[in-house]
């Protein structure tokens, strides 16, 4: 501030100390003017120079009715005042901006906290977990449905349904939200999907342990990741076979991993799988002609050694498609 007010600032600490000045020789000594002005809570101003002060206006800075430091300008009182107040001003704003971010930070990392011991909970609730539940409109007392949602946009969310439901964000565009009001997540679902189109839901099941919901959310979401079906939306209760599929060790080794490296094979498979291996219905899907179509599934039974028109064949190699996202 000193780049546009013509006069020396000093900024003093809540003990009277000088902590910031135009004159670094002046950092670390007593203010005296300083320190009457917090004993008095009122502007001192010094009219003559002397050995330990200059003339000048001295400003407590007041945070919350409390006094944690003082702005000083040295100058002619009458000069230096009005700016005294406008340094006062902005300096308490950016003070009061520095702790409303430390709150807000506070509150994430609680928050942050609370979700890793709910989501790790096993067995009955405590009363004490009942009651850091309650602050975040949570009943641990009612049987929940977790929706795991991705590709969730909060600068999207003109209905902020982030504010009318539990909810805690796991990263960047992933949100879980905590449905507790009904057991049947459909409307809350189709709501979600007008306002926010691009999104995938993966749903548990209505369970008295929100970490199980949970649990089962997350699961359903990697099968959804891993086949890519043509639906946005997914219940674990109707693809449970398939979790627990992904998670068998049925094979010494993944024959789908083979995959992994030729995205156009993972797509085809993923397809092929999907419209219930008619290539017809493949190759629409795809874009791509029926000869094409049988080239690239040769080429994964060359890499992988399954043939994915081979019926037990393919189910190995859903399997290890699974297996990669689980």
């Amino acid at each position: 501030m000193m780049m546009d007010i013509p006069y020396n600032i000093n900024i003093m600490n809540a003990d009277g100390i000088i902590i910031g000045s135009g004159r670094r020789e002046r950092v670390g000594t007593v203010h005296q003017g300083a320190v009457q002005a917090l004993s008095t809570g009122r502007m001192v101003e010094v009219w003559e120079d002397s050995r330990f002060e200059k003339k000048g206006t001295n400003e407590p800075i007041v945070i919350g009715h409390t006094r944690v430091g003082v702005i000083g300008i040295s100058g002619n009182p009458d000069e230096v005042r009005p700016f005294c107040n406008i340094v006062r001003t902005t300096v308490s704003l950016l003070i009061e901006q520095r702790n409303s971010l430390e709150t807000l930070a506070h509150e994430a990392n609680r928050k942050k906290a609370f979700l890793e011991l709910l989501l790790n909970h096993q067995g009955a609730y405590s009363q004490k977990l009942r009651k850091e539940a309650a602050p975040y409109q949570i009943d641990l007392l009612l049987k929940t449905v977790v929706l795991y949602i991705k590709h969730f946009s909060t600068d999207a969310d003109p209905d902020k349904l982030l504010l009318r439901y539990p909810s805690f964000a796991m990263d960047e565009d992933t949100q879980l939200l905590i449905l507790q009001e009904s057991g049947d997540p459909r409307p809350l679902i189709r709501e979600l999907l007008q306002v926010q189109p691009q999104v995938l839901i993966a749903a548990g099941k209505q369970e008295a342990s929100i970490a199980e919901s949970y649990r089962q959310a997350r699961s359903a979401m990697n099968i959804l990741l891993a086949l890519k079906p043509a639906s946005q939306v997914i219940a674990f209760e109707n693809v449970e076979f398939l979790v627990k599929l992904s998670h068998a060790p049925l094979a010494p080794f993944n024959t789908a991993a083979k995959l992994e490296d030729a995205v156009d094979m993972i797509e085809t498979l993923r397809s092929f799988i999907n419209h219930n291996c008619s290539v017809s219905h493949t190759a629409d899907d795809l874009n791509i002609h029926r000869n094409t179509l049988q080239y690239r599934l040769k080429r994964i039974q060359s890499l992988t050694g399954k043939d994915p028109r081979n019926l037990l064949q393919l189910f190995e190699l859903t399997h290890g498609l699974l297996a990669l996202y689980k």
